[in-house]
């Protein structure tokens, strides 16, 4: 089969490699699955570099997130368990952890679904508890982590605010649906977002950027507002005043959505029946703005590592035949 693999640490446009190599062997409680598609996600790039908290040993084959096929024709979800990873014809994956792809999605869009929506999920509802009537403010928005809690912050009855880079992310953010986008490339953030809300500021912060966009967000967060920390895409991990906090009384909250597989993997499939049913219903449908072949993964990998790409990009081994709505 042919499989990326990273045998040094640097640009994931430098040191992806695609190989001919044996399929892998599933070890105990594993099983073999076909790739049907890969969703490229930023820890991938982060993998690549060297730089993510989950390092497999050299080399290894990136890819976190697919929609697969089981030996016995079913069509799942799918974290892969390294070094064997979804940037390939096939992966290995706990057999425990598969979840069932909604009929309503395509290959591509099921990959999706994963990881960037049960974060969201779980950052809006589960830590948030989020409520409909209140303001939900998403940066990155036009992105694949932040299109994912834009389109969950609308079917939850929120207002949705999106703080986007370019002109083109905020056409992309307001085809989302949200009812205010600011350009942080042309506006200033603070001042736009107090506009919006009359001065009050957004109940809930939805942040896989760190660095400015979380202090910008320490500056429009309501009273008893809640920033939800997600990530650090900017490449830089700020540090919270919690004086600021105190005075201002609004929490900061974590989200390491992968503990939950771990430490309470009964939500993982709780929330996986939720979003298979908000998509079911049409209620979220994941944004796929680029469908790669197999041989194209290590540049997209690049560009979402580079910041200009919206939505997903997924990478798809061969052509797809999955259900779609």
């Amino acid at each position: 089969m042919q499989a990326w693999h990273v045998h040094e640490n640097g640009e994931p446009s430098e040191v992806m490699r695609l190989q001919d190599v044996e399929p892998p062997t599933p070890g105990d409680g594993q099983v073999l699955l076909k790739v049907r598609a890969a969703n490229i996600n930023f820890p991938d790039a982060l993998m690549a570099r060297g730089l993510y908290q989950v390092r497999p040993p050299l080399p290894f084959t990136p890819g976190v997130e697919i929609c697969g096929e089981t030996e016995d024709g079913r069509r799942v979800i799918a974290t892969p368990a390294l070094p064997y990873g979804g940037f390939a014809e096939y992966a290995v994956a706990d057999a425990a952890a598969l979840l069932p792809a909604p009929g309503a999605l395509d290959d591509a869009e099921a990959a999706a679904l994963h990881i960037g929506y049960q974060t969201g999920w779980f950052g809006l509802h589960r830590r948030a508890r989020l409520e409909a009537g209140e303001t939900l403010l998403v940066h990155a928005a036009a992105g694949g982590v932040g299109s994912a809690a834009v389109q969950l912050g609308k079917a939850a009855g929120a207002r949705v605010i999106g703080v986007v880079g370019g002109a083109d992310k905020a056409a992309v953010a307001r085809e989302l649906g949200c009812d205010v986008v600011v350009d942080r490339r042309s506006e200033d953030v603070v001042s736009a977002v107090k506009d919006a809300t009359g001065g009050r500021g957004a109940d809930v912060i939805y942040d896989p950027v760190g660095g400015e966009a979380y202090t910008q967000s320490t500056k429009v967060v309501a009273f008893e507002g809640r920033i939800v920390v997600v990530g650090f895409a900017s490449g830089s991990i700020p540090s919270p005043g919690l004086n600021h906090a105190l005075v201002k009384n609004y929490s900061i909250l974590g989200l390491h959505w992968g503990l939950y597989n771990t430490r309470n993997p009964k939500l993982v499939q709780h929330c996986h029946e939720q979003l298979t049913e908000l998509a079911a219903r049409g209620v979220v449908r994941p944004l796929v703005s680029e469908r790669v072949p197999l041989d194209g993964a290590a540049a997209a990998v690049q560009r979402v590592a580079d910041g200009v790409t919206t939505g997903r990009v997924v990478v798809v081994p061969a052509p797809e035949n999955g259900a779609a709505a």
